[in-house]
């Protein structure tokens, strides 16, 4: 039996591990259209892999991905987070809980994981074929036919893991076999605010906000890390996911509300400076919240009012100021930025397309998908990562079958 797996990404080596692992009689092919493997695991986490998270609740974990979560929940019953760890270990390759439940090797080094997972297709004797573009692939009666631009290769099964496409029109081939495809549009990005002063705060790093995007219901909490070029951090980029294709429709314009003080309504926020009217202290040198100074020193700036003042000088009026720019200070958003050797997008292959319980597709029978190239994705922690073992995984062992 010869399998063929198209992308030599995450998924596309965990479902060639897997394949190989499971059926030593096959011969496994992953064919790679770059020079570079497992690219996104170089990368993640500032070079450090953010291998998966550690959230073993089934229900808790799938409210992490805005599209796929009833997908996933059938597939993490066959291969989940405590699956992750456990393989890793076997491999020798030990992993570590960060905050947030985020997992990472404890050598802090994506190379750790990139080097297990070629160590495993070595061992295996898996083929893999780098700067091999696959342009088109035909359904045979007992097989596909791969062509790239000067040769071809016949296989029994084949296995999709091509990642996130930017554009439709890279799934075309897809479409063309009969797979119903859902537009791709970026997810997990940061926001761009252009020439807004907050900008002049890059390099600040807010533990925990709320933000909500003005006109929705969209909110997200946590860290948000002001750049040059705007805001980013893991409140913002979960927000980003969740509001993929609104936001995409917005043509990323819209206007975002930070709530500094993590208090649920402005009558806990006025009441909590309240307790600060008796102070002699100048407002400067004595912040009602955990924030840090320079935002502190930006928003009294923000809202005009003197650093040097005292707080039991503070009048109603610049108490209800404070107020307001503490519980719902507000920012134009205008463009987005996407990494590129990180990019995630929302949309792909139709998961009604889809088996769940062997990711083969309904369409093309022995055809399999695995990853970012199904209709699924995940918020930043590991949870991208985590979908595409699992699916990777449970293509692998249903393809060489």
């Amino acid at each position: 039996m010869k399998i063929g797996i198209i992308g030599g990404g995450a998924a596309g080596f965990f479902a060639a591990i897997t394949c190989a692992s499971t059926n030593p009689n096959a011969s496994v092919f992953i064919f790679e259209k770059s020079d570079k493997l497992l690219a996104k695991v170089k990368v993640s986490g500032g070079g450090r892999c953010n291998v998966t998270n550690a959230t073993f609740n089934l229900s808790a974990l799938i409210k992490n991905y805005p599209r796929g979560e009833k997908f996933l929940k059938k597939s993490f019953s066959q291969f989940n987070p405590k699956d992750t760890i456990a393989w890793f270990e076997s491999k020798g390759v030990q992993l570590k809980i960060e905050d947030d439940n985020k997992m990472f090797p404890i050598t802090n080094s994506s190379q750790t994981i990139v080097d297990c997972l070629l160590n495993e297709t070595r061992k295996l004797g898996i083929t893999i074929l780098k700067k091999t573009n696959i342009t088109t692939i035909t359904p045979k009666e007992d097989g596909y036919l791969l062509e790239e631009s000067d040769q071809s290769h016949f296989l029994d099964k084949v296995i999709i893991a091509t990642g996130g496409s930017p554009k439709v029109t890279g799934l075309d081939w897809l479409s063309t076999l009969g797979h119903h495809i859902s537009p791709p549009v970026p997810s997990l990005f940061t926001f761009n605010m252009p020439d807004n002063a907050v900008t002049n705060l890059k390099g600040v790093a807010v533990e925990n906000a709320i933000v909500k995007i003005q006109g929705t219901k969209l909110q997200s909490e946590g860290a948000i890390m002001i750049t040059h070029w705007g805001m980013s951090g893991p409140a913002i980029l979960k927000l980003s996911a969740w509001g993929a294709e609104i936001l995409n429709n917005e043509n990323y314009t819209f206007n975002i509300s930070v709530n500094w003080s993590m208090k649920p309504n402005e009558d806990h926020v006025r009441e909590h400076l309240n307790t600060f009217r008796d102070e002699k202290k100048k407002i400067i040198n004595a912040k009602p919240f955990v924030i840090p100074n320079r935002l502190w020193e930006f928003l009294l700036h923000k809202i005009g009012l003197n650093n040097d003042k005292r707080w039991v000088d503070i009048s109603k009026k610049e108490l209800n100021q404070l107020v307001n720019i503490l519980y719902n200070d507000t920012y134009p958003v205008m463009g987005k930025t996407t990494f590129k050797d990180e990019f995630v997008t929302c949309g792909g292959v139709a998961l009604n397309d889809i088996d769940v319980n062997t990711m083969e597709s309904k369409i093309c029978k022995n055809m399999y998908f695995c990853g970012e190239v199904m209709d699924i994705d995940g918020i930043t922690g590991g949870f991208n990562f985590q979908a595409a073992w699992t699916t990777g995984y449970i293509a692998g062992k249903n393809a060489c079958i």
